[in-house]
């Protein structure tokens, strides 16, 4: 039971990961997927794909030492088609459609020594380990370039195969300088391959495939026949992938923890029905942005309620009222609410004052902004926009709502800085600046706007 630390957006600071640690472990959790993305401490001529606020290599080491204390397996992930790389100018040329970041040129070897190099610093920092991702899922546009174009021309070539030559050689760059560590890839490019395909290939024997699938209607009979397909072609173990969290909208918030129960509980079955000797484990994936260009979704300390159920419901085999007080008294929350976003306790787990925070911002900082500036009839009746733009303001009706507006602004600017002070702990500036911009200031500026409107005119 793998946790995934999506560090692609939103990265915790070292010190809160190691805080968190030791509940992952209590919770159920048997080792942390953790995909680095640009906050990897790269070195060399790859340094310039660090983060601002990308891990040292010293935090990163004492993380991994408080894991494997933990008992925590670490697998790392490194997401190819390489998104964060090909965005650089300096790797442009390496991209299979000029104008588009979404895929390595497969047919360059400079693509591969990339690969090789970036493979060589992530396991230098690692030492021992059993599994690394190599990512593979979405690659769109692979196909799409000049050269491929060409390739595909050639008798018997297929996009197919060409996905599968692009996956075979990056898991042999990693296998024949790494023989003790396996690969694992996202199966989506490998589902629709016909057994033949897939078969001859050459892939099922250097891969293990994660089946990835975060909705609450699984349909189970269909992922046994796709497990048995695998297995038929060679592959000697899979992987399931289920979520926690950011898997419900793009901009997403707060955690709805039903939709993710949900979703465990119907993996359970299909892992009731899967040979026992083919399942190699399960990851709960928490991504924290669709992808590397996206918006930030849900915060990580905003999920942990979310995490803790899932993880207990896969360590319990099912989910029960008695799980659900143990969950509730290893978070210190009197009262978990799985089927609405609002859960009223507060709890004692590392950033749940993050949770508390969020959840007030999100549910009534922008409807009480728009209830004042949209349905009180004072300001829409007596100090429209064309009323704000020409500054003509009738002194009486400013007493009706310019003391609400400012008693507004100060309660909303007081849990403001409370939120801010809060994330500092867990988080860098520009995580707190991006979800603020995204979250906070667009009410908060429009508030604060008619605030500066009633004092000019």
């Amino acid at each position: 039971r793998l946790v995934h630390l999506d560090l692609k957006g939103a990265a915790p600071r070292a010190a809160y990961l190691e805080q968190v640690l030791p509940l992952l472990r209590t919770l159920g959790a048997t080792g942390l997927l953790l995909e680095y993305e640009d906050t990897f401490p790269y070195t060399g001529p790859l340094e310039l794909l660090r983060a601002p606020h990308a891990y040292s290599p010293t935090e990163l080491r004492v993380l991994l030492d408080q894991a494997r204390a933990q008992g925590l397996d670490v697998v790392p992930l490194l997401p190819f088609p390489l998104q964060f790389v090909l965005k650089h100018r300096e790797f442009a040329h390496l991209r299979e459609v000029k104008a588009l970041p979404n895929a390595l040129n497969p047919h360059k070897e400079e693509s591969l020594a990339l690969v090789k190099a970036m493979i060589d610093q992530v396991m230098a920092l690692h030492g021992d380990l059993e599994w690394f991702h190599i990512g593979c899922d979405e690659v769109y546009y692979l196909g799409e370039g000049e050269e491929s174009k060409q390739w595909l021309q050639q008798q018997d070539n297929t996009p197919e195969k060409l996905c599968l030559s692009h996956i075979k050689a990056v898991a042999t760059c990693l296998a024949s300088s790494y023989p003790m560590v396996t690969p694992i890839v996202w199966d989506d490019m490998l589902r629709g391959m016909s057994e033949e395909t897939l078969a001859g290939s050459g892939v099922p024997q250097l891969v293990q495939p994660m089946i990835w699938d975060y909705a609450v209607d699984i349909d189970v009979d269909s992922k046994v026949q796709l497990i048995e397909k695998y297995h038929r072609c060679g592959f000697s173990k899979v992987w399931f992938a289920s979520a926690f969290k950011g898997a419900t909208g793009v901009n997403q918030s707060l955690t709805l923890i039903g939709h993710h129960l949900r979703n465990q509980l119907e993996w359970l079955q299909v892992v009731s029905r899967c040979p026992a000797d083919v399942l190699e484990g399960i990851v709960l994936t928490g991504w924290q942005r669709y992808d590397h260009f996206s918006v930030l979704c849900e915060l990580f300390p905003v999920a942990i309620p979310s995490l803790a159920v899932c993880l207990q419901a896969l360590k319990n085999g099912g989910y029960s009222e008695k799980i659900k007080e143990n969950v509730e008294q290893l978070l210190g929350m009197s009262d978990l609410e799985i089927d609405t976003f609002m859960s009223t306790s507060l709890g004692s787990f590392p950033g749940s004052n993050i949770l508390t925070l969020v959840t007030e911002v999100s549910f009534y900082l922008k409807s009480s902004v728009d209830e004042l500036l949209e349905r009180n009839r004072y300001v829409t009746g007596w100090f429209s926009p064309y009323h704000r733009k020409r500054k003509i303001l009738h002194p009486i009706i400013m007493g009706h709502f310019q003391p609400d507006a400012l008693s507004l602004l100060s309660k909303w600017n007081a849990v403001v800085q409370d939120l801010q002070a809060a994330m500092e702990q867990v988080f860098h500036k520009s995580t707190i600046e991006e979800w603020m911009e995204e979250n906070v200031h667009p009410s908060l500026q429009k508030l604060q706007q008619v605030v500066d409107d009633l004092e000019e005119a």
